[in-house]
């Protein structure tokens, strides 16, 4: 999959069949929008686009009114939105910057610049409660009347359901809040994970007994937190389990190396010989969170801090004894370097 920082780029295709949206967490819905796209970029031999932006709208306009409570947690970061979109088949991804200038843009000019000039849509495909442009104003009725008069189709795909239920990011937010990753995993079609470089922390694990695996989560406000079992992919052939915390770890120092930043930090409960006690560091890991143990904890001291971990380690051992057999080999298995996502 070709990605692409805006438009104006001589590598983007010159006609494509699209489909617009934040795509957070990529769940069944989405898949299921992107599979009738690429079925209709396939019958009009144009590529397949999808449009998403960074930051998310409504990161946008929350800063803009000072009331960071107005943001929605994310689920994914860009680095894993990017990579599933690229393993639902998707030909290349435009990601605009939600900015100033995008916000104050006439729906009438977004039709013209942006999907006309800027993208060449021959095909745009949109849910059934997409709104755009400036106050929201362009729906889909309006795309459909200005798809009619000059030359794009324009398509709308109602809600996807599983159980009766609508699937949409929100459900996916509030099922990850309240710690249900079964419910999660039939959202989403998939367990949730998280990938990254591991990066340095402050090596205080190594220090307690429980090395960790440190990845950033590079959005301030996760969907998930908390102490979860989970499942290491990317240092080795097999999955390793493990224990993690995602969270702003509370019980240490907020000035420490990583500035305060929301890490998720996972001890694997076995160690690859093979790697030696620093082989992990640049890896490109996935990490699945199969497992919800408890919220976050403040610990009084780091002789509490060994107890409690401990403690989670022999949860994680029971919650993977009790579940032997219901999880795959591998549920994810692409590992390998891309250098254009590695940029994002």
């Amino acid at each position: 999959m070709k990605i692409f920082r805006g438009f104006h780029h001589p590598g983007l295709a010159p006609h494509c069949a699209l489909t617009i949206g934040n795509f957070d967490g990529v769940h069944r819905g989405h898949q299921a929008m992107l599979a009738l796209l690429k079925n209709e970029a396939q019958h009009r031999g144009v590529p397949s686009c999808v449009m998403t932006f960074e930051p998310h709208p409504r990161d946008y306009f929350a800063r803009l009114a000072r009331k960071p409570e107005l943001a929605p947690a994310r689920i994914a970061t860009l680095r894993d939105k990017l990579t599933e979109l690229q393993r639902c088949g998707i030909d290349q991804c435009v990601v605009l910057p939600f900015n100033a200038a995008l916000a104050s843009q006439s729906a009438e000019a977004f039709i013209e610049e942006v999907l006309l000039q800027g993208l060449g849509a021959r095909y745009v495909l949109v849910g059934d409660d997409f709104r755009f442009g400036t106050k929201r104003t362009g729906d889909y009725a309006m795309l459909d009347a200005a798809g009619s008069r000059l030359g794009f189709d324009v398509a709308r795909m109602n809600s996807y359901e599983v159980s009766n239920t609508r699937v949409s990011s929100s459900a996916v937010r509030e099922a990850l809040a309240q710690g249900r990753m079964d419910r999660v995993t039939s959202l989403l079609g998939r367990p949730y994970s998280i990938s990254g470089h591991v990066v340095h922390g402050r090596k205080l694990g190594r220090d307690l007994g429980f090395r960790t695996l440190n990845l950033r989560f590079s959005h301030w406000k996760p969907a998930a937190s908390g102490i979860f079992a989970v499942r290491v992919h990317g240092l080795g052939a097999q999955a390793i389990p493990g224990v993690a915390n995602l969270g702003i770890r509370p019980s240490l120092d907020p000035n420490d190396v990583n500035g305060g930043r929301v890490l998720l930090e996972t001890h694997c409960l076995s160690w690859p010989p093979e790697l030696g006690p620093e082989g992990a560091y640049g890896k490109i890991i996935f990490v699945e969170l199969l497992h919800k143990l408890h919220d976050e904890l403040k610990y009084d001291s780091l002789d509490s801090l060994k107890a409690g971990i401990a403690k989670d380690c022999d949860d994680a051992r029971a919650f993977f004894s009790a579940a032997q057999g219901s999880f795959p080999a591998a549920m994810h298995t692409e590992t390998s370097r891309q250098i254009t996502r590695d940029r994002i």
